[in-house]
């Protein structure tokens, strides 16, 4: 009867251990997962108490912030990734919902205004500046570059492809997919949202990017970490290259000192360049004025010689 318990015993352990290494989130690979109840996974964001839904995606501020967590805090799931763009790297402020601020600020005490995606949309300042609202992006023009064949797909093809990797993998509804064109080897998608047409369950077109673009530089942030194939009727839709574009429901405020210093350098070149020329002008003139008077005077010279004799 022992042996008998011993055994079903270890069963129980080994089930149970099965259950929690199972334990995971498959939408988001910076997680910390765990058991909370029988059949019951309940998952937080790796650096803090955030509880992720892995059903859906992760909101890209949530995400980044927890890229910037230290290496000590996640070395198990890997090399962390930190943001790197053209204004530096942060540690984004979001709101309890996983939104963006609409105001980030660096460890400097620099601040400026951000949009739904992320993506600075004023002049830098200090702690002193007020952003009000959150503006919308409402538009994403991704421009994609796939790798050189002997013959191009057809463009129906491709754009039914995309369509399905969008509402598969990324929960995109197909009503937020205005537009796919290609023109071998060019490929170009507009996804458009509108805040009034937007539920609390459609994944936002902002996030859908981020995931998108980490899946094509082969970072890929679903806990499979797999790399991203797309298939084209059989053939591989190998993508080298990706630029995202944000288009937002009101215009950027950006000042126009650094444009006003721009043309103002620009002018200045051209000024130097037209004063350069036009002095050169004048030297060659004078140059050639003066050779002419040096042979007129030489010819006269000779003309009175001669009369002379």
């Amino acid at each position: 009867m022992e042996p008998l318990l011993g055994v079903l015993l270890g069963l129980i352990l080994a089930v149970a251990s099965s259950a929690q290494n199972n334990c995971s989130c498959a939408t988001n690979k910076w997680t910390v997962c765990a058991q909370d109840g029988p059949g019951n996974c309940s998952c937080t964001l790796v650096g803090s108490n955030h509880r992720v839904d892995c059903s859906t995606l992760t909101s890209k501020c949530l995400l980044m912030k927890a890229e910037m967590t230290p290496l000590k805090e996640k070395c198990f799931w890997g090399h962390p990734h930190g943001l790197l763009d053209s204004d530096g790297i942060y540690n984004p402020d979001c709101e309890d919902s996983g939104i963006f601020k609409a105001r980030q600020c660096n460890q400097a005490g620099t601040c400026w205004c951000v949009n739904t995606a992320g993506v600075r949309r004023t002049e830098k300042g200090d702690k002193s500046l007020s952003c009000g609202e959150l503006v919308r992006t409402s538009w994403i023009y991704i421009k994609l570059r796939h790798k050189k064949r002997s013959s191009a797909f057809s463009v129906p093809d491709v754009a039914n492809a995309l369509k399905h990797l969008f509402e598969s993998r990324y929960k995109l509804h197909p009503k937020y997919i205005t537009a796919i064109k290609y023109d071998s080897p060019l490929i170009q998608i507009r996804l458009n949202q509108q805040n009034s047409e937007k539920s609390r369950c459609d994944v936002d077109i902002a996030d859908v990017a981020y995931y998108f673009e980490k899946d094509i530089k082969d970072d890929s942030i679903f806990h499979s970490n797999s790399t991203l194939t797309v298939s084209v009727n059989g053939d591989a839709l190998d993508i080298e290259k990706i630029m995202i574009y944000y288009v937002d429901e009101k215009p950027p405020e950006f000042c126009m000192k650094q444009l006003a210093a721009g043309v103002s350098a620009v002018v200045t070149v051209v000024m130097l360049t037209a004063g350069f020329g036009i002095a050169v002008l004048v030297i060659l003139r004078w140059l050639r004025t003066r050779k002419y008077e040096k042979v007129e005077i030489k010819e006269m010279g000779e003309i009175r010689a001669a009369s002379l004799q």
